[in-house]
């Protein structure tokens, strides 16, 4: 089962499973809704690729290292969460209410959309 995190909660995923290397949030929009409304990294590693092309660049993401997946409300990410967990990658979070939520909850200065 996948890990569901809230924005706010997402600090704390982080820091139990730090030991296992730095974590990963892998925004899989698409890059105009990147160019809409982005996150900073702080204290993560921020990494986009998009949903439909995960699959043939899945060797860019390191399957031991934590794994947070980001899209705009949580359904994207749930399924890239899901497909990581399939093929091997051990800490895999899927951040709940995406980054409609991560502005409302943690930096309102990100645009909604």
């Amino acid at each position: 089962m996948i890990t569901q995190v809230r924005p706010a909660d997402l600090s704390a995923w982080f820091d139990t499973v730090r030991a296992f290397g730095t974590p990963v949030v892998l925004d899989v929009r698409e890059p105009s809704e990147l160019r809409m409304a982005s996150i900073r990294a702080d204290g993560f590693e921020l990494v986009t690729i998009p949903m439909g092309v995960i699959p043939p660049r899945l060797n860019e993401l390191n399957p031991e290292q934590p794994v947070a997946c980001l899209c705009h409300h949580g359904a994207r990410s749930m399924q890239v969460a899901n497909f990581l967990s399939s093929r091997g990658f051990a800490h895999v979070a899927n951040i709940s209410g995406g980054i409609n939520a991560w502005s409302n909850e943690l930096d309102p200065t990100v645009p909604r959309y």
